[in-house]
């Protein structure tokens, strides 16, 4: 998504820049930019953001942001319209992406003294990197605390082998039972194994699983009423876009996810 917005503003630059030459000069060398010319530049920057698959919501409360901090304001003689458009989006962008962002570290910490072991489950749809995600936060985690995983995929051919490669390399105990076996009890292993020898973090992986697959879903729901996690972790695309928003909201609906 962002690499296609990149692409887009780019293509963008010379359509804001020759706007900036249409506003009206003013005493001391500057000109304003009136609301009709921002008008023009936010539509431009509305197809942009909507054809690189930005949310509908997000892209109207980013034309209003920009429209207020730009309509009526003076830029210098020569001085490029498209770097202040730039700069506000930038500001926009951030602060959007920035809001009611989610500490994992602090939660960690903070649940690790009121019980252990720690059980954090991640869910998601087929081919989005759960697997890979689980050897990232391990890594991330097994400097201060003991983990153990659990290889809650029983059904995608190669899961298991895939997640005890990556737990062999960490130095991680994997639980693991057959293939075909009962998700909910094999994480349910791992945590009577976290209990008995004072583990402090239970990792699980699960079966990607389509949003639109009831039945599926149903699974995960007896995993969470099984194995009771104090986080499920919804993995998804970065460049899935507007979609990978879709499945998540779809995915907390029916389940409940944390984040």
């Amino acid at each position: 998504m962002f690499r296609a917005l990149k692409e887009k503003l780019k293509q963008l630059r010379d359509k804001v820049d020759s706007v900036g030459e249409k506003v009206s000069a003013f005493a001391g060398g500057e000109v304003v930019i009136s609301a009709e010319k921002v008008e023009e530049i936010l539509d431009e920057l509305e197809i942009a953001l909507l054809e690189s698959d930005v949310a509908f919501e997000v892209v109207s409360e980013i034309r209003e942001k920009l429209k207020n901090s730009l309509s009526g304001r003076r830029k210098k003689i020569g001085e490029s319209l498209y770097k202040i458009v730039e700069s506000e989006l930038k500001s926009t962008l951030l602060e959007i992406l920035e809001r009611n962002q989610f500490d994992f570290d602090e939660f960690v910490s903070r649940r690790l003294k009121e019980k252990r072991p720690l059980n954090v489950i991640f869910v998601g749809v087929n081919g989005t990197g759960k697997t890979t995600t689980i050897a990232k936060v391990a890594k991330r985690l097994m400097d201060k605390y003991s983990l153990v995983i659990a290889a809650g995929d029983t059904f995608r051919a190669g899961a298991i082998e895939q997640i005890e490669e990556h737990a062999k390399r960490l130095g991680i105990r994997l639980i693991k039972h057959n293939p075909g076996s009962d998700p909910a009890a094999v994480i349910f292993d791992a945590i009577k194994h976290a209990e008995s020898r004072g583990i402090e973090i239970v990792l699980a992986d699960t079966a990607g699983r389509m949003h639109t697959k009831k039945n599926l879903l149903d699974q995960l729901e007896k995993i969470k009423r099984v194995t009771k996690p104090d986080l499920v972790i919804f993995v998804d695309e970065s460049i899935a876009g507007n979609d990978a928003v879709e499945r998540a909201r779809m995915f907390n609906e029916m389940i409940g996810i944390d984040g």
